[in-house]
Protein backbone atom coordinates (compact mmCIF):
# COMPACT_ATOMS: atom_id res chain seq x y z
CA UNK A 1 0.00 0.00 0.00
CA UNK A 2 2.92 2.41 1.12
CA UNK A 3 4.50 1.56 -2.19
CA UNK A 4 1.09 2.46 -4.18
CA UNK A 5 1.00 5.43 -2.24
CA UNK A 6 4.41 6.75 -3.25
CA UNK A 7 3.98 5.70 -7.17
CA UNK A 8 0.70 7.62 -6.71
CA UNK A 9 2.49 10.57 -5.46
CA UNK A 10 5.37 10.47 -7.86
CA UNK A 11 3.05 10.06 -11.00
CA UNK A 12 1.06 13.39 -9.45
CA UNK A 13 4.01 15.29 -9.13
CA UNK A 14 5.58 14.37 -12.32
CA UNK A 15 2.12 15.82 -13.89
CA UNK A 16 2.64 19.12 -11.93
CA UNK A 17 6.04 19.24 -13.30
CA UNK A 18 5.17 18.95 -16.38
CA UNK A 19 1.96 21.10 -16.61
CA UNK A 20 2.87 24.21 -18.55
CA UNK A 21 -0.33 26.11 -17.00
CA UNK A 22 1.53 26.49 -13.96
CA UNK A 23 3.94 28.78 -12.79
CA UNK A 24 7.25 27.69 -11.77
CA UNK A 25 6.78 29.20 -8.34
CA UNK A 26 3.96 27.58 -7.63
CA UNK A 27 5.35 24.06 -8.74
CA UNK A 28 8.37 24.51 -6.33
CA UNK A 29 5.81 25.48 -3.29
CA UNK A 30 3.51 22.88 -3.69
CA UNK A 31 6.34 20.06 -4.21
CA UNK A 32 8.48 20.87 -1.35
CA UNK A 33 6.35 21.82 1.02
CA UNK A 34 4.20 18.49 2.41
CA UNK A 35 7.44 16.95 4.18
CA UNK A 36 8.71 19.97 5.52
CA UNK A 37 4.86 20.43 6.97
CA UNK A 38 5.12 16.88 8.14
CA UNK A 39 8.78 17.56 9.97
CA UNK A 40 7.00 20.70 11.05
CA UNK A 41 3.68 19.19 12.63
CA UNK A 42 5.76 15.62 14.26
CA UNK A 43 8.08 18.50 15.83
CA UNK A 44 5.36 20.65 16.96
CA UNK A 45 2.75 17.66 17.93
CA UNK A 46 3.92 14.43 18.48
CA UNK A 47 7.73 15.84 19.92
CA UNK A 48 6.54 18.72 21.63
CA UNK A 49 9.41 20.99 20.37
CA UNK A 50 7.47 24.16 19.10
CA UNK A 51 10.36 26.53 18.65
CA UNK A 52 12.23 24.16 16.54
CA UNK A 53 9.09 23.58 14.67
CA UNK A 54 9.30 27.41 14.10
CA UNK A 55 12.86 27.45 13.17
CA UNK A 56 12.47 24.43 10.66
CA UNK A 57 9.52 26.55 8.87
CA UNK A 58 11.60 29.88 8.99
CA UNK A 59 14.27 27.97 7.40
CA UNK A 60 12.04 26.04 4.82
CA UNK A 61 10.76 29.79 3.87
CA UNK A 62 14.31 31.41 3.34
CA UNK A 63 15.14 28.11 1.45
CA UNK A 64 11.78 28.22 -1.03
CA UNK A 65 12.51 31.87 -1.77
CA UNK A 66 16.14 31.40 -2.59
CA UNK A 67 15.29 27.97 -4.62
CA UNK A 68 12.52 30.16 -6.33
CA UNK A 69 15.15 32.99 -6.76
CA UNK A 70 17.97 30.36 -8.17
CA UNK A 71 15.12 28.88 -10.76
CA UNK A 72 14.97 32.54 -12.00
CA UNK A 73 18.26 33.61 -12.66
CA UNK A 74 18.41 34.48 -15.80
CA UNK A 75 22.44 34.01 -16.61
CA UNK A 76 22.60 30.73 -14.76
CA UNK A 77 22.43 27.86 -17.56
CA UNK A 78 19.60 24.94 -16.24
CA UNK A 79 22.82 22.40 -15.17
CA UNK A 80 24.07 24.47 -12.91
CA UNK A 81 20.65 25.44 -11.09
CA UNK A 82 19.54 21.36 -11.02
CA UNK A 83 22.10 20.07 -8.62
CA UNK A 84 19.87 21.89 -5.96
CA UNK A 85 17.13 19.43 -6.26
CA UNK A 86 19.94 16.40 -5.34
CA UNK A 87 22.45 18.19 -2.98
CA UNK A 88 19.31 19.44 -0.56
CA UNK A 89 17.78 15.88 0.28
CA UNK A 90 21.15 14.24 -0.05
CA UNK A 91 22.16 16.52 3.08
CA UNK A 92 18.87 15.73 5.13
CA UNK A 93 19.38 12.21 4.45
CA UNK A 94 23.01 12.31 5.52
CA UNK A 95 22.34 14.35 8.48
CA UNK A 96 19.57 11.73 9.42
CA UNK A 97 22.11 8.76 9.24
CA UNK A 98 24.97 10.33 11.28
CA UNK A 99 22.92 11.88 14.04
CA UNK A 100 20.97 7.97 14.45
CA UNK A 101 24.53 6.71 13.91
CA UNK A 102 24.73 5.90 17.96
CA UNK A 103 20.87 4.40 18.25
CA UNK A 104 20.40 5.27 21.84
CA UNK A 105 16.93 4.73 21.39
CA UNK A 106 17.68 0.65 20.74
CA UNK A 107 17.42 -1.51 24.05
CA UNK A 108 20.87 -0.90 26.45
CA UNK A 109 23.67 -3.52 25.26
CA UNK A 110 21.90 -3.33 21.62
CA UNK A 111 23.11 -0.32 20.53
CA UNK A 112 26.37 -0.19 17.97
CA UNK A 113 28.36 1.60 20.73
CA UNK A 114 28.07 -0.85 23.58
CA UNK A 115 27.79 -3.73 21.34
CA UNK A 116 30.97 -2.91 19.40
CA UNK A 117 32.68 -0.54 21.25
CA UNK A 118 31.97 -0.48 24.80
CA UNK A 119 30.87 2.87 24.94
CA UNK A 120 27.99 5.01 25.64
CA UNK A 121 26.63 6.88 22.11
CA UNK A 122 26.44 10.61 21.98
CA UNK A 123 24.95 12.83 18.45
CA UNK A 124 24.71 16.13 18.43
CA UNK A 125 22.66 17.77 15.85
CA UNK A 126 24.61 20.64 14.14
CA UNK A 127 27.15 20.33 13.52
CA UNK A 128 26.22 16.78 12.84
CA UNK A 129 28.63 14.09 14.87
CA UNK A 130 27.63 10.67 16.05
CA UNK A 131 30.65 9.28 18.75
CA UNK A 132 31.22 6.74 21.36
CA UNK A 133 32.20 8.06 24.18
CA UNK A 134 34.48 5.44 26.77
CA UNK A 135 34.68 5.60 30.44
CA UNK A 136 38.57 7.33 29.74
CA UNK A 137 37.19 9.51 28.02
CA UNK A 138 38.35 8.36 24.53
CA UNK A 139 36.16 8.62 21.71
CA UNK A 140 34.99 6.39 18.33
CA UNK A 141 33.82 8.39 15.77
CA UNK A 142 30.43 6.45 13.81
CA UNK A 143 29.09 7.82 10.55
CA UNK A 144 32.13 9.87 9.53
CA UNK A 145 31.53 8.54 5.90
CA UNK A 146 27.92 10.17 6.07
CA UNK A 147 29.40 13.46 7.74
CA UNK A 148 31.62 13.94 4.84
CA UNK A 149 29.32 13.71 2.13
CA UNK A 150 27.05 15.93 4.73
CA UNK A 151 29.44 18.67 4.59
CA UNK A 152 29.84 18.73 0.38
CA UNK A 153 26.11 18.35 -0.32
CA UNK A 154 25.54 21.21 2.84
CA UNK A 155 28.03 23.27 1.01
CA UNK A 156 27.31 22.75 -2.23
CA UNK A 157 23.73 23.72 -1.21
CA UNK A 158 24.76 27.10 0.62
CA UNK A 159 26.63 27.93 -2.83
CA UNK A 160 23.81 27.50 -4.97
CA UNK A 161 21.00 28.39 -2.41
CA UNK A 162 22.95 31.79 -1.95
CA UNK A 163 23.20 33.15 -5.49
CA UNK A 164 19.48 31.98 -5.67
CA UNK A 165 19.13 34.39 -2.51
CA UNK A 166 21.38 37.13 -4.11
CA UNK A 167 19.07 37.12 -7.00
CA UNK A 168 15.99 37.66 -5.36
CA UNK A 169 17.24 40.66 -3.36
CA UNK A 170 19.84 41.99 -6.14
CA UNK A 171 15.85 41.73 -7.93
CA UNK A 172 13.05 40.72 -6.56
CA UNK A 173 11.11 40.95 -10.07
CA UNK A 174 12.93 37.42 -10.60
CA UNK A 175 10.89 36.06 -7.86
CA UNK A 176 7.81 37.55 -8.65
CA UNK A 177 8.41 36.30 -12.24
CA UNK A 178 8.52 32.37 -11.41
CA UNK A 179 4.66 33.31 -10.02
CA UNK A 180 3.27 34.28 -13.59
CA UNK A 181 3.14 31.92 -16.53
CA UNK A 182 2.01 34.66 -19.13
CA UNK A 183 5.86 36.18 -18.83
CA UNK A 184 4.30 39.55 -18.83
CA UNK A 185 6.44 41.10 -16.42
CA UNK A 186 10.28 41.66 -18.14
CA UNK A 187 13.65 42.65 -16.95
Amino acid sequence: MTGFLFALGCAVALGLLAHPRIAPGVKVVVLTAPPVVGVVWLMDVVLGMTSAAVAVGAVFVVVVIALIGLLGHPRLPIWAKMPVFVTVPVTALAWLMVVTADDTAKDPGEDPCSMYYGGVGVSKAFPPQAYCLHEGGGTDNLASGAQFVFWVCFVSSLLLLGAGLWEVVRNPRTFVRQFRTDGSLTR
